[in-house]
């Protein structure tokens, strides 16, 4: 089954069981949760107990293939290659192929996977049409008709609006699960109609537990990924096939530039290449190196404090220190850097100028790095 498919949320999966087992299948649900905590996931697993029950069987089959006939799917898009005015509908090979290999995945990486990844993908108005059609016809095989919406916040207003009603009081035996990453995003009509199923981010030992099993990682390193990733599946997978080394050396080469460039000002030419060299990256790698940076600063901070107990991340730089780079990290900067980095996060997220971004938030840094503990 699905369930045991979805890394970890034992809580979530019994509440939802329970809630199947009780007859109290709410006909319009939202499974919010932030990026790698497994929303879509969990969504399939509940849809396929639903549909056809906890004993396995050939019901079972279909919708792990996603090919039930009253298992629907709608989803952003935007016009590829091949499909010049797409719906969902036109997408499904595409889009079974995708959640069968990146469930954990987001939007940018299923506009990558469509080959559109300079796009914006969206929820138009048309596919709120090819929603509202599709629910009402008949269910194939007598039970419930389940629309799973993905990312129901890049609905417009007129396509939002569209669905309300139907939302509101859809046909008999009719379910509604709508996943979503930012439910703030949302449009309040579309929530107030829709129950919240609240997912948390996964538990550190369970994304450990994962990477041992299913990637055959070494215990230390898998402890390593699952506390950066800090509960995002889809990051950990992402940092476990970037090589954690090359994070390292950029992370040591960059403070010490930065350290450097305060008294020699000369330095700063290095800095602007290591900004370019960043720049040259993909988005993702830019993001994952600033999620990195941010936890090896916490940690800096807690061996400033003599929390060693508390310091599980090893550097592997030539000539780095913790003990001659902890002191630099304290009170009185700590909170800015951690700001800056998230702002430049932002800022790459929203397509800024990377070799912007990186120099500005080097220069930052130089500042930052040289201030007194208080």
């Amino acid at each position: 089954m699905l369930w045991d498919k979805t890394v970890g949320q034992s809580e979530i999966k019994s509440k939802l069981r329970q809630s199947i087992k009780d007859g109290r299948i709410s006909h319009a649900q939202l499974f919010a949760g932030p990026e790698g905590s497994g929303t879509l996931a969990l969504a399939l697993a509940y849809a396929q107990e639903v549909l056809c029950g906890q004993e396995e069987n050939n019901c079972h089959i279909k919708v792990n293939n996603l090919q039930h006939p009253d298992l629907h799917f709608s989803f952003p898009f935007s016009a590829t290659e091949n499909v010049k005015k797409p719906t969902a509908k036109l997408l499904l090979k595409e889009w079974r192929s995708f959640i069968q290999h990146n469930i954990y995945g987001n939007l940018s990486d299923w506009m990558k996977h469509l080959g559109i990844e300079k796009k914006q993908g969206a929820i138009n108005v048309d596919e709120a049409d090819e929603i509202v059609k599709t629910l009402s016809l008949n269910s194939y095989e007598g039970g419930y008709k389940i629309m799973i919406i993905w990312m129901p916040e890049m609905m417009n207003t007129a396509s939002a609006n569209k669905l309300l009603k139907i939302i509101e009081e859809p046909p008999q035996k009719t379910l509604f699960l709508l996943v979503t990453e930012r439910e703030d995003l949302l449009l309040p009509t579309i929530t107030s109609r829709c129950q919240l199923v609240k997912i948390p981010n996964i538990e550190t030992k369970d994304i450990e537990e994962y990477l041992q099993k299913y990637d055959s990682v070494d215990n230390e390193k898998a402890k390593h990924i699952a506390f950066i990733a800090q509960g995002n599946l889809r990051e950990a997978s992402l940092l476990l096939h970037n090589t954690s080394q090359i994070f390292d050396s950029y992370f040591v080469t960059w403070v010490r530039k930065a350290f450097m460039a305060a008294k020699t000002p000369i330095v700063l030419k290095d800095l602007i290449n290591w900004s370019n060299d960043i720049a040259s990256w993909s988005r993702d790698e830019q993001k994952n190196f600033l999620n990195f940076c941010s936890e090896i600063f916490r940690q800096a901070l807690l061996k400033t404090y003599q929390a060693n107990d508390l310091v599980n991340i090893q550097i592997n730089a030539e000539g780095f220190k913790w003990e001659g780079f902890a002191p630099f990290i304290h009170g009185a900067n700590i909170e800015e850097i951690l700001h800056e980095i998230n702002e430049a996060s932002y800022h790459i997220e929203r397509n800024g100028n990377a070799k912007f971004i990186f120099l500005d938030l080097s220069i930052k840094l130089t500042r930052l790095l040289h201030r007194k503990t208080i």
